[in-house]
C-alpha cells in the first residue's frame, strides 16, 4: 500500500496567507515567512515577476509606471491566479534550494479559509498545483491553526480556537478530528488598517500608505480605549488641503477608536460561536477557554477584551503567526492528524 506521504521528497506544507506566506518543510519546521506580495514589471507589453516577498513589500506604494506591486491573496483566497501562481513557485524554489532540487513527487498541504467555496479552494488548489506539486492536500485554517497551538483536537473534547489573520478570522469549536462549529468572517488585520487609514484622512486631512497604516497599527493600536490618550506616534504623509508632506502626532485612544468596528466584528463572529455551541463542547470550553492565534492575536488587548466580553479564559498562542503553517506541517508528519487532510 502505498503510504500517505513520501519521505523521500520535499514534502510541505503552504499557509498562503493575506499579509504572509509561511512554508513548513517536513522533518525541519518553518523555513519561510514573507509577506504575500508580487512586484511586477511590464516592458513593452511583457510582464515579468520583479520581486516576491519582503523586497517587494518594500515597493508597494512607491512603484514607478511600469511597475506594480500586486498582492495576490485577498480576504485569505486567491484574487489573481496567475500571480499567485508565480509566487509560490518563487517560494517553493527559495526553499528547496532551486527548481532543479524540486522532486515531481513532493506533496503539498496548503491551508483554506474554513468560509472558502468549492471554487475558491480549486483556485489554490489549482495555484499550488501548477506550481510543481504532483498532490495537493488542503487543511482548514481553524484546524491547522489548533493543531499548530497544541489543542487536544484528535480527543473527544471541546476545544475553542479564534485565528485572526489578515484577510479573515476564523472562529471554531473543534472536536474529534473535526469542525464542530466554524464559522470565517471577512475581517483581519487588512481591514483594521483601512480603518486607520480612512480615520486619519478625515480627522488629520492626512493621506498615509498601506505600510504606515499597518506600522501604526503595530506599534499603538489596542483593542480596548485607554483612559486618556494613551502612548502618542508620530506619522509621515500628504496634508490633502496644502498637497504637500507633513508629520502629525495621533494616539493610542484615535487608533482604537479607528478600529473599534473592526474589533466588534471579531467578537461578535465569538459570541455567535459560543451561541451556537452543543451544551458538551461549551461546558468542555468553560475549562480549557479560547485560544487566539494568527497575526491578529498580537492586538494590544485583544485576549482582554474577549475574556471580558464572553467571561472565558482567553489566552494568545505561544507563536500566534506561526499556528496554522506549524499545524498543517504537523497534519503531514504524524499520523494521528491524517484524518483532518482532505485530497483537493
Amino acid at each position: 500500500m502505498r503510504r500517505f506521504f513520501s519521505f523521500n521528497s520535499h514534502d510541505m506544507a503552504i499557509d498562503l496567507g493575506t499579509a504572509n506566506t509561511l512554508v513548513y518543510l517536513r522533518n525541519q519546521g518553518i523555513v519561510l515567512n514573507e509577506p504575500s506580495v508580487v512586484a511586477i514589471e511590464t516592458i513593452n507589453g511583457v510582464q515579468r515577476v520583479r520581486a516576491v516577498g519582503g523586497d517587494a513589500k518594500l515597493m508597494m506604494g512607491k512603484t514607478p509606471a511600469h511597475i506594480q506591486a500586486i498582492r495576490p491573496l485577498r480576504d485569505g483566497v486567491i484574487a489573481d491566479i496567475d500571480v499567485a501562481e508565480q509566487m509560490i513557485k518563487h517560494f517553493i524554489r527559495k526553499v528547496t534550494g532551486g527548481a532543479s532540487r524540486f522532486r515531481s513527487r513532493a506533496e503539498i498541504v496548503a491551508c483554506v479559509p474554513s468560509g472558502s467555496t468549492a471554487v475558491e479552494r480549486r483556485a489554490i488548489r489549482d495555484a499550488v498545483s501548477n506550481a510543481g506539486a504532483a498532490r495537493v492536500y488542503l487543511i482548514e485554517e481553524p484546524m491547522a491553526a489548533a493543531i499548530g497551538a497544541g489543542l487536544p483536537v484528535t480527543e473527544p473534547l471541546g476545544a475553542m480556537v479564534v485565528d485572526i489573520g489578515g484577510g479573515t478570522t476564523e472562529v471554531a469549536v473543534l472536536s474529534l478530528r473535526g469542525l464542530a462549529y466554524s464559522n470565517s468572517v471577512r475581517m483581519g488585520g487588512d481591514k483594521m488598517d483601512e480603518a486607520i487609514s480612512s480615520f486619519i484622512r478625515r480627522k488629520h486631512n492626512l493621506m498615509i500608505g498601506e505600510y504606515t497604516s499597518e506600522q501604526v497599527k503595530h506599534a499603538i493600536g489596542s483593542a480596548l480605549i485607554p483612559d486618556g490618550d494613551g502612548e502618542t506616534m508620530r506619522v509621515k504623509g500628504r496634508d490633502l488641503v496644502t498637497g504637500v508632506p507633513v508629520e502629525i502626532g495621533i494616539t493610542q485612544a484615535e487608533i482604537a477608536e479607528a478600529i473599534a468596528e473592526s474589533v466588534s466584528q471579531i467578537v461578535g463572529a465569538v459570541r455567535m460561536a459560543l451561541e451556537h455551541t452543543a451544551p458538551e463542547l461549551a461546558a468542555d470550553i468553560v475549562d480549557q477557554g479560547i485560544v487566539l492565534t494568527g497575526g491578529g492575536a498580537l492586538l494590544r488587548d485583544i485576549d482582554t477584551l474577549l475574556a471580558e466580553v464572553t467571561g472565558l479564559p482567553t489566552v494568545v498562542a505561544e507563536q500566534p503567526l506561526a499556528c496554522v503553517a506549524t499545524g498543517a506541517g504537523r497534519a503531514q508528519e504524524e499520523a494521528i492528524y491524517r484524518g483532518v487532510l482532505m485530497q483537493a
